[in-house]
């Protein structure tokens, strides 16, 4: 076997960190320690990226006071969201699902994206401008993955003001908030995604989903469905 190969063990331990990740909510105060966090960040360094532009930052966010002023943007998007919700089964739902851990985790990572860095001229990113942010994305997969293979828990919270979000975090013209995360050792890793085990939604199979040459053609690889 070559240094390119993977080993059986190898592979399998991919592929469980990716089935085994979760959304975690629930943490608990023990810190990350710093060596692990370097690995977890080391590896979110490693996506790949347009034009190897690497144009992502990470803010490492303890401080209570920030923590306690994204928390207040979350609070204010979520009593927006659940009015939008018109079933009363389905508002009741909402209600009861915890949605972030901003004040419960040890830490909380904020990704960016340096749209400004080796502008003006990035291989690649001309005919498609959103390509750096979804590089930026890949960062945050990585990260996501190696903090599940060293055990550590992180939620992506969406529900907040964004333009807000940056201001606290005093982000310059230029630079986008791509993810704030929750991140430290979970209560648990919870055996399905939480909103697969409350009945929000069921994980859709993978058949219908692939096509074949042109969108809607059905693909014979996984046949009608696949669980």
């Amino acid at each position: 076997m070559s240094q390119a190969d993977f080993s059986p063990e190898e592979r399998e331990a991919v592929y469980r960190a990716i089935e085994a990740r979760r959304d975690v909510r629930h943490f608990r105060p023990d810190a990350v320690p710093s060596d692990v966090l370097r690995r977890i960040l080391g590896a979110a360094h490693h996506a790949p990226s347009v034009g190897f532009m690497q144009p992502w930052n990470f803010i490492l966010v303890a401080s209570e006071d920030v923590r306690r002023r994204v928390r207040d943007t979350f609070e204010q998007q979520n009593r927006g969201q659940l009015q939008q919700i018109a079933a009363p089964e389905r508002k009741e739902l909402y209600r009861t699902l915890k949605l972030e851990g901003i004040l419960e985790a040890p830490l909380n990572v904020a990704v960016t994206c340096d749209r400004r860095r080796d502008a003006p001229f990035v291989l690649g990113r001309g005919p498609w401008p959103e390509a750096d942010l979804f590089s930026t994305c890949l960062a945050v997969q990585n990260l996501w993955l190696a903090a599940r293979a060293e055990g550590v828990g992180v939620g992506w919270v969406t529900i907040l003001d964004r333009q807000a979000t940056a201001e606290v975090l005093g982000l310059p013209p230029g630079v986008e908030l791509v993810a704030y995360l929750c991140v430290g050792y979970p209560v648990e890793f919870r055996p399905r995604p939480l909103l697969e085990e409350v009945g929000w939604k069921a994980r859709l199979p993978l058949g219908p989903l692939v096509y074949r040459d042109q969108w809607g053609v059905p693909s014979p690889l996984f046949g009608e469905e696949m669980p």
